[in-house]
């Protein structure tokens, strides 16, 4: 069986706190199989602010698809949603 080096993505939630973010977003992932290897949220005040870094190695959609599906997901929860490759996000957030 061959490796497949794993395409990492980070993806960034921002937007007024309320019930059902985190669901929403975990089942859009699940339905497009991109695993979610780690979550960092917090809310401050009413604004929650949300990390997720995943995988979409094994995705069934490509990554037009992919941000299309989240911009969707943030129009309709009033979100900001951004997603970034592993390697930008870690370059613009260098310190």
């Amino acid at each position: 069986m061959k490796d497949k080096t794993s395409q990492i993505c980070i993806v960034t939630i921002i937007g007024q706190d309320k019930v059902g973010i985190v669901a929403k977003l975990a089942t859009a992932m699940a339905r497009a199989n991109i695993n979610i290897l780690d979550i960092n949220q917090n809310v401050m005040e009413e604004h929650f602010v949300m990390t997720m870094a995943v995988d979409v190695t094994d995705a069934t959609i490509d990554m037009g698809q992919i941000k299309k599906r989240l911009d969707r997901i943030g129009r309709e929860m009033a979100l900001k949603i951004t997603v970034q490759d592993e390697k930008i996000f870690k370059a613009m957030h260098r310190v």
